[in-house]
């Protein structure tokens, strides 16, 4: 291809126009209604301070939900701690979703294989174990 018809195609595609509307029962389905993008267009800060308390698991809880002091680096959830592997992994289990697939894997062969909540959890305990003697520096910002 030509430079010129490569450019034309790249620029093309930087400028994609069409929309790709959800199936009726797909958009049914959906977590995320008209009313929660109202919520979060009416308050944005309230809205992601409301989400992250209800979906999320505190150490502690956070003072500020957005510190813009030093734009353009944003600090979010001032104050708070969170550990992320609580969240990701041991809340399911301890919900009762253990025995749940939480990621499947496919390899390039083509072999696959499925790891629950509960295998992931005692895998990442495993990992831990041996930097458990670390130290490891606190998280600024």
């Amino acid at each position: 291809m030509p430079e010129n018809e490569a450019g034309e195609a790249l620029e093309n595609l930087l400028h994609e126009n069409r929309k790709f509307p959800p199936s009726t029962e797909f958009a049914a389905n959906a977590v995320a209604k008209a009313s929660l993008y109202e919520e979060a267009a009416a308050d944005r800060l309230g809205f992601w301070a409301k989400q992250s308390r209800e979906l999320l698991s505190w150490g502690k809880d956070f003072d500020q939900t957005l510190d813009w002091s030093e734009a353009p680096l944003a600090k979010w959830f001032v104050g708070g701690e969170i550990n992320v592997a609580y969240n990701a992994l041991d809340r399911h289990v301890e919900a009762g979703n253990g025995e749940r697939v939480a990621i499947y894997w496919e390899g390039e062969p083509g072999d696959t294989r499925e790891f629950t909540y509960a295998q992931l959890t005692e895998e990442v305990k495993k990992q831990r174990m041996p930097l458990k003697h670390l130290v490891w520096p606190k998280a600024t910002g």
